[in-house]
This record gives structure tokens, C-alpha cells and sequence, in this order.
């Protein structure tokens, strides 16, 4: 990298229910898309954020997920990515702090000098191999994860909402990665009331709750890019105004499910738009939202205006995210009729994160991954970009603090300082460290990895 003055970045946001709820169909086709991506774009540093790993079922789902992170790793595009970290929120059973996000971080051999921060010990830490935290990662300290408070769920039911978030130092520039989800829109009704509908005020808190918790902690305020499942839809009102000009509101029952509907006739008597709870359906559906990349709706793409004197975004050139057609019968180029399309999943920046990526001058690159491929009702979006190098501010940095350790040596763990047992078993190639009755972690090694490649996994199970 000598000689360079800046890094390639990607990054990619994906909402992977889906994934789960039909592996057999949809995990594939979605790797190959995310690994296209990489293999178009070369960055020297990936940060890919999912939400809702495990899908919507996740005790039943969930198995499924090391099958997803053991896919990525041992590809052939990713094998020149020798520095991992994977944070994995899995503990379903713990209902006051489970979000479902998943923060996946790769980073190329040729990058030498890179950091990750740990909120514990209020410094960075040199990030020098694979390591993948899952099951419970609360006691990880190089990642800040929380669920939003309960009185934020606009349904009362506390749902996987909230956002994790890691700090990183990439040659000498430092810079905030959050991943973060938000409320969905439970009824097309409710949400075509007036704008902003109750829906968008919900997500607009849970944004500023956010944002000021980073603002006002005690950690110095670096660039952010923010990106995940907003759930940011379409001013629902303006669009239904637009769409049924001329037309005449009937109320009318769907068939089959007997729902209550509304629906919109032209002056020739053809129902143009049909509206439920969980319906809306145009006429010439696919032909009127996804021409000219959504163009009819781009005016009505209003819910991130509201942040624009804290947050920016480059130019939208592509479609709305959601909802597409899934699984094996869908067609991946055609939005499902359930909810009027959006631009749910996006990413971005703050003014900070703006300026420090405008001065590296290097070319932009924001659009959907695999638009013609059925890959899940979201579809992942991606933000390349090349990121300054800045100089060593001589932040202090140590030696990671979950230190890997060989059988009989012992090592002091700051931020677990619970004496500690250590066992081996030689026939699974497993260490494991026990704090004593509390948990047990397992560091294990990749079959597939070479000598000096070692993927070490730390799963947090109660004793």
C-alpha cells in the first residue's frame, strides 16, 4: 500500500430474515451476490452489517447461522482477508437485551495498521487475527450493543430493535461503524393516516435517542456511518394521493382472508390500488415502482429529511430496498404486494464521516446488491468508498484483551477478573478458558484454515 492515501471501504447493510426462514433457496444465491460485490470492488476493509440473524424464528432458525458465517469465511474471495471480527447477538432467551444484529468486519492482508477500539479499557486494540464472538457477547468489550428501552416499541411488545456499534482505527483514521434497526410500519392504514404517520415519530426517537447517546458519552466523537435496517418508508399518505387522483374510494373485503380493504376505482370502474393492513397492491405494480430506479416515489422518500442537519447521504440511484419477492417461487426483480416499496436499508453518514471520505477524492459507489437475483424480501445495499489515511494520534494500544493463550500459560483478563480454569481436549483442537461458574468460552480452529490462519470462535454458554 505504499504510496497511497487512502483505503477502500465497503460496506454493506443487509436485513437476512429471510436467509434463515428458507436456507435451502436463499443462502446461497445471497453469498454469491455479497461475494460478486467484493470481487467487483476490492476493498482492502469489509464491514458488513445484518439484521435479524437467525430470521424472524430464530430459536428454530438460528442453527442455521454458523452454517451462513462458516460459507463467507471459506471462500476463496475471502480468503485474502486474514483479520476478521464477528460479533453475533444469538442469546434469544434474554429478552431484555437481545437485537438480533450480526457486525461481520474483514480486513485484507495488505492492511497493516488497524485498531479496534474496547469501550472497557477506553483504548484501541491491535486487530491481528480472526475472531468470531456469538451466543451471548454482552462482556465483549470491543463492541457496544443495546436494545432500545421498552417504552420506545410503539406496540408495547419489546421486539429485536436496537444497534451495536464499533470503533475502528484503519491507518490512522478513526471512525465510528453502527449497525442499527428500527421499527417496521405494523399496518398500511394506520401508516397512510398523515405524514409523518406514528410509525415514522416512533423511528425518529429511537434515531435521536441514538445519536445523542454517541453525542453526549464519554468517548470522543469520531466520524459515523450509521447503517442497517432504518425501516424509513415513503410518506404513505402522499403517495396514496397521488396514486388514486381521479379515483373513488370503495370499502371492500379481500378474497380469500376476508380482511377489510379499501380500494381505489378509476372513473371506468378498474380498481387501481388495493389497501389492507398487510396489502397494497397497485395495478401495475412492478411497472409503476421499480421504473427509472423508483422515480415515481422519490419525492415521498421524506423520514431521513428530518435528520438533516446531523446526517447525510450520498445520492440515491437505485430502487427501494423493500419489500421484494421471495423463496423459491419468487422472482427476485419484483416487489411483493404487502407493503407500498421503500428505502428501508441504507447508509449513512454524518457530516464528520462526509468530510473524511470527500477528502480522499475517490470515487463513490452506493446501490443494491443482486437486483435481478431472489435473495430475501430486503435486498442489501452497499456503500464503496475510499477512506483518507490520517496520521498516528498516539492513541495508546495494547495487545487485544481476550488474549488467546497456549495449554499451562496463564494471562491476566481485564475485563474478566474471575479467576479462571483452563481445559484442553487435543481431539477437537478446542482451549477453553472457564471463569469459574459463570461461563464457558470456547476459542476452536478453523478445519479448513491454514497453520497461520486460525479462526478463533468465542461462544458465551451458561455453565
Amino acid at each position: 500500500m505504499a504510496g497511497k492515501t487512502s483505503t477502500r471501504v465497503l460496506l454493506v447493510t443487509a436485513n437476512i430474515a429471510s436467509c434463515f426462514e428458507q436456507p435451502d433457496t436463499m443462502l446461497k444465491p445471497w453469498i454469491t451476490e455479497f461475494l460478486k460485490t467484493v470481487e467487483d470492488h476490492e476493498p482492502q476493509f469489509i464491514a458488513l452489517h445484518c439484521q435479524e440473524v437467525g430470521g424472524k424464528n430464530y430459536e428454530e432458525s438460528m442453527q442455521h447461522v454458523e452454517h451462513f458465517v462458516r460459507s463467507l469465511l471459506n471462500r476463496g474471495t475471502m480468503l485474502p482477508y486474514d483479520k476478521i471480527r464477528v460479533f453475533l447477538d444469538e442469546e434469544y432467551e434474554s429478552a431484555e437485551k437481545f437485537t438480533a444484529l450480526g457486525n461481520l468486519y474483514f480486513i485484507h492482508q495488505n492492511v497493516q495498521d488497524v485498531q479496534i477500539w474496547d469501550f472497557e479499557e477506553k483504548k484501541f486494540v491491535d486487530c491481528l487475527d480472526r475472531r468470531e464472538y456469538s451466543g451471548n457477547i454482552e462482556d465483549v468489550p470491543t463492541k457496544e450493543k443495546s436494545k432500545f428501552p421498552q417504552e420506545f416499541f410503539p406496540e408495547c411488545k419489546w421486539s429485536r430493535k436496537g444497534f451495536m456499534r464499533t470503533r475502528w482505527c484503519l491507518n490512522g483514521s478513526k471512525f465510528d461503524l453502527v449497525n442499527i434497526h428500527l421499527f417496521h410500519d405494523a399496518s398500511n392504514f394506520i401508516a397512510m393516516e398523515e405524514f409523518p404517520s406514528v410509525y415514522s415519530l416512533n423511528r425518529k426517537r429511537a434515531l435521536e435517542h441514538t445519536l445523542d447517546r454517541f453525542h453526549n458519552d464519554a468517548f470522543e466523537n469520531v466520524p459515523l456511518f450509521i447503517f442497517g435496517d432504518f425501516n424509513f418508508r415513503v410518506n404513505t399518505h402522499g403517495v396514496v394521493q397521488k396514486l388514486t387522483n381521479g379515483c373513488t374510494p370503495e370499502d371492500a373485503e379481500l378474497p380469500n382472508t376476508g380482511e377489510k380493504a379499501k380500494e381505489y376505482k378509476d372513473n371506468k370502474g378498474k380498481v387501481q390500488l388495493t389497501i389492507s393492513k398487510k396489502t397494497f397492491r397497485h395495478s401495475e405494480h412492478d411497472t409503476m415502482f421499480l421504473k427509472d430506479n423508483g422515480s415515481l416515489l422519490k419525492e415521498f422518500d421524506q423520514e431521513i429529511d428530518q435528520f438533516k442537519e446531523r446526517l447525510t447521504e450520498f445520492p440515491i440511484s437505485f430502487p427501494p430496498s423493500y419489500p421484494f419477492e421471495e423463496g423459491a417461487g419468487g422472482n427476485g426483480s419484483h416487489y411483493m404486494k404487502t407493503r407500498c416499496p421503500s428505502w428501508c436499508d441504507r447508509i449513512i453518514l454524518d457530516k464528520a464521516a462526509k468530510k473524511l471520505v470527500d477528502s480522499s477524492n475517490g470515487k463513490v459507489s452506493y446501490n443494491l446488491i443482486g437486483l435481478n437475483v431472489t435473495m430475501g424480501d430486503h435486498k442489501p445495499v452497499g456503500l464503496c468508498l475510499e477512506v483518507a489515511m490520517g496520521a498516528d494520534d498516539g492513541t495508546p494500544v495494547d495487545e487485544p484483551v481476550w488474549q488467546l493463550r497456549e495449554p499451562g500459560e496463564t494471562t491476566a483478563v481485564s475485563e474478566q477478573p474471575t479467576p479462571l480454569e483452563e481445559e484442553s481436549d487435543p481431539a477437537k483442537g478446542t482451549l477453553r478458558c472457564v471463569p469459574q461458574g459463570i461461563v464457558s468460552t470456547r476459542y476452536l480452529t478453523s478445519p479448513t484454515a491454514t497453520p497461520d490462519s486460525h479462526i478463533h470462535v468465542f461462544r458465551e454458554t451458561t455453565v
